[in-house]
């Protein structure tokens, strides 16, 4: 996989990243969205596929990105297909830091340490690269507004957008809420995007146990994000970011 082109866990946290205010938007759910992030990536790059409900390895070669090969590995162990909302629902530590910190390398953020409250040491992003995240912004926008057919990179990004909550952060109040209905719209646009979307919805409303109704019927800025230095470690959280 070519370095010339973002991933889309990468433009879903530019997408995420506030610069008026400084935060993340929907932190928690914005870690499964970037576990489901990758799923959507491996698809795109032929290297899984939707089996049902489930996400089932097609070709193990590796991308040649760090991050989405760890994904893949695991994905490859398990031996069997996996049902994606019980992968977007697993422990994720670290991953919202392993790209920011990429993003840094890449020179798209840059870090800044400070303090929360005067007391807790943090780091936070700013954006240098303003320019990518509008034009990943425009994507959604232009998909929303003409109503064509997004290429299945929009449809996936808007679907992850729709189902982490950034509706109401890019498309905020009532004047706001015939966008958001349009980008929860989009989600049809990408069958492995809406699986994916799906099932962390799912996570969040607590449904990981039991599969989707569907598939048992057989229907298938300048400042970006303050984040504490020294968050502790439990399942599920993050051994070093909390963007609020």
């Amino acid at each position: 996989m070519g370095k010339s082109r973002r991933t889309l866990p990468e433009e879903l946290l530019l997408l995420a990243l506030d610069p008026a205010t400084g935060t993340t938007a929907q932190p928690q759910s914005l870690d499964l969205g970037l576990a489901g992030a990758q799923l959507v990536e491996l698809a795109l790059a032929g290297r899984i596929a939707p089996d049902g409900d489930r996400i089932a390895v097609v070709m193990p070669r590796p991308t040649g990105d760090p991050t989405l090969d760890s994904a893949l590995e695991l994905l490859r162990r398990r031996g069997s297909p996996v049902r994606a909302v019980h992968w977007i629902g697993g422990p994720r530590l670290g991953l919202r830091q392993t790209y920011l910190s990429h993003l840094e390398r890449c020179g798209m953020v840059h870090a800044v340490e400070s303090q929360m409250c005067g007391v807790l040491p943090t780091t936070r992003y700013q954006a240098t690269e303003t320019a990518i995240s509008r034009e990943i912004r425009s994507r959604l926008d232009n998909a929303i507004r003409t109503g064509v057919p997004p290429d299945p990179r929009t449809a996936a990004l808007a679907a992850l957008a729709h189902a982490v909550g950034l509706g109401k952060h890019l498309y905020p109040g009532n004047e706001g809420r015939s966008s958001r209905s349009r980008l929860r719209d989009l989600i049809r646009h990408d069958p492995m995007g809406g699986l994916v979307a799906h099932a962390v919805m799912d996570v969040q409303n607590g449904a990981a146990a039991q599969p989707r109704r569907a598939a048992a019927t057989g229907g298938v800025g300048r400042q970006a994000a303050a984040v504490p230095m020294r968050a502790p470690s439990r399942p599920g959280s993050m051994a070093r970011v909390a963007a609020r």
